[in-house]
């Protein structure tokens, strides 16, 4: 094979995997990183740390895209996101400042597909689900006016919700930070599950207003990344323009899902690539 036609199946390896995350992380608001990260260690043999920073662009790439339109539909919930991001962008330069500086590669591969693994406990516990039950505003909820509504293009009409579980959700924000500083995941995964467990919103909420934390949280970490010379341009380039284009097209799809489904898609995913991740991580330290 000459080495055109393997650059451009490589570029192709690249532009399908960021088309996916693309799709992928606008639905789920995990970000484009659950999908770019694995592939481009367990198929494509970029190291770890390369690859946490072209999924870091990713990321911010998701959050353009998606989290514009969801914000003009008017599901993104943007005052649960302006209050909560100041504790994940904490977390987020803590995680990529120092702990990424200090942490093994191999490590790195475990945490992330504990993560995953660990993400299907509330994921399965909530599959049937569609909309929250008997939410009342807490305190600190109806202080800040969290509360709120959204139209519904699947059921046709409007849903409205109540949030509770602030500080709790605080606490889950500052480690969503510092997971995405290390993992370079935008820590989507982590956010959606404090939105849905914690503070009780709809999942249609929660992924909206994680594509729109997700890029704040993923540019705090991703100077660090820049300075070190990990960014490599011949993959970050392709991977974001992808991404772009996959999280727009994955706008279309998810609000027009039900929140059963999402779901369901979802921890199988989460399942398979965790799985992936841990074996990689445990088999390599071998």
């Amino acid at each position: 094979m000459s080495e055109a036609v393997q650059s451009i199946y490589w570029l192709c390896q690249v532009a399908g995997a960021s088309f996916l995350g693309g799709v992928v992380g606008s639905i789920s608001g995990l970000g484009g990183g659950i999908v770019i990260v694995p592939v481009l260690t367990l198929f494509m043999h970029l190291g770890i740390e390369q690859a946490i920073a072209a999924s870091i662009v990713s990321v911010i790439a998701v959050s353009s895209g998606a989290g514009s339109v969801y914000v003009k539909d008017k599901i993104t919930n943007v005052r649960i996101a302006m209050f909560l991001e100041l504790s994940t962008a904490a977390g987020a330069l803590v995680g990529a400042g120092y702990l990424a500086r200090i942490a093994n590669p191999q490590v790195l591969y475990v945490l992330f597909g504990l993560l995953l693994l660990v993400s299907l406990v509330p994921i399965f516990a909530k599959l049937g689900e569609e909309l929250p039950r008997h939410v009342e505003n807490d305190r600190l909820a109806s202080y800040l006016r969290l509360n709120g509504s959204y139209f519904d293009k699947r059921l046709q009409r409007d849903v409205q919700y109540n949030v509770t579980g602030i500080p709790a959700a605080l606490g889950v924000m500052f480690a969503a930070g510092i997971i995405s500083g290390i993992l370079g995941i935008g820590a989507g995964v982590v956010k959606v599950l404090a939105h849905e467990i914690a503070m009780k919103v709809p999942t249609k909420v929660s992924t909206a207003t994680s594509n729109f934390m997700i890029g704040v949280t993923a540019a705090a970490g991703a100077g660090f990344y820049l300075r070190r010379g990990l960014v490599l341009p011949f993959v970050v380039v392709p991977v974001a323009i992808f991404v772009l284009i996959g999280a727009f097209v994955g706008t279309l799809f998810m609000e027009r899902m039900s929140n059963s489904v999402i779901r369901k898609i979802f921890a199988l995913l989460l399942a398979i690539v965790g799985i992936q991740m841990l074996l990689r991580g445990i088999l390599g330290g071998l």
